[in-house]
């Protein structure tokens, strides 16, 4: 298990900017991915990017992600966010060193709590 930790949510105003931190522990080098998905009630959990550089349309150019080396630590930096950001903000990771599909919640083995992110108009 690769406990996974986000902080950094909160209320921001839309155009603001928020970043968000995920803290892993435990077996880190055995986690090859790591990405950020996001949830919405009433919503499927939707995909928002990941250290590979894969990002969502409906964030590239906002959004951006990073990783410290040791892997214990990636970011997600937001910035002009809409209020159509606000979600539920997920971590995830992967001990997979392959799929077909890093877009789907299926190809990450470990999840963090989620932290709120709420941007008002």
């Amino acid at each position: 298990q690769v406990p996974l930790v986000e902080s950094g949510g909160g209320l921001v105003q839309a155009g603001g900017s928020l970043r968000l931190s995920c803290a892993a522990s435990g077996r880190t080098g055995t986690m090859y991915q790591m990405g950020w998905f996001r949830h919405t009630q009433g919503k499927e959990r939707e995909f928002v990017g990941d250290i590979s550089g894969r990002l969502a349309d409906s964030v590239k150019g906002r959004f951006f992600i990073s990783r410290t080396n040791a892997k214990s630590t990636m970011y997600l930096q937001m910035n002009s966010l809409k209020p159509e950001d606000t979600a539920v903000y997920y971590c995830a990771g992967s001990s997979r060193l392959y799929s077909s599909n890093w877009y789907d919640q299926s190809a990450y083995d470990y999840w963090g709590q989620g932290t709120q992110v709420t941007v008002s108009s």
